[in-house]
């Protein structure tokens, strides 16, 4: 089905408007994939805040011109499946965690921060922990030193009330 012009727009800017929000660009092949997994795919990546679309590739080329995702313009040919996301590592991690299970889609390439990713960064990428699990991990990098000095009060303080009552006892058995 071909796009007039006005539906071109339309597309482009839609695309534009999620570049210039999206820190993560991932690109991947989706030859062969079957619709029920397509949508578990596009069901799981919009649980996890992704925008996966299924987009012409002049139509994208145009879309990322100018952006920090246009040094991946040159893989853009294929069949390919674009996911972008405002999270950092969400559109690497939904991506290849479905190709883990799923051999027919393959990752072609990525962008973040204006660099261009090829599959081996994409997947290095999606090994990073959410931003959520990084901050539970400061915060307890910050409380174990806290935690650990309150054991170690405590264990003077029951020592010391233990000496205290000891000395009591014998005050007492002495009188």
């Amino acid at each position: 089905m071909s796009l007039n012009r006005s539906e071109k727009e339309a597309v482009i800017s839609e695309v534009t408007s999620l570049a210039a929000k999206a820190q993560t660009l991932v690109i991947a092949e989706y030859r062969g994939i079957t619709v029920a997994d397509m949508t578990k795919l596009r069901a799981d990546a919009r649980s996890k805040g992704v925008s996966l679309s299924v987009l012409k590739n002049t139509l994208a080329r145009r879309a990322v011109a100018g952006s920090a995702f246009d040094v991946v313009a040159d893989q853009m040919t294929g069949p390919l499946i674009y996911g972008f996301s405002e999270d950092a590592v969400a559109a690497a991690k939904v991506v290849a965690d479905f190709a883990k299970t799923n051999t027919k889609l393959v990752i072609r390439a990525g962008a973040f921060g204006g660099k261009a990713l090829d599959v081996e960064g994409v997947k290095q990428l999606a090994n990073i922990p959410s931003k959520e699990v990084l901050l539970a991990q400061v915060c307890g990098l910050l409380m174990s030193p806290m935690s650990r000095t309150a054991v170690v009060l405590g264990a003077l303080a029951a020592k010391r009330s233990e000496g205290v009552a000891e000395v009591a006892a014998e005050e007492t058995a002495a009188a």
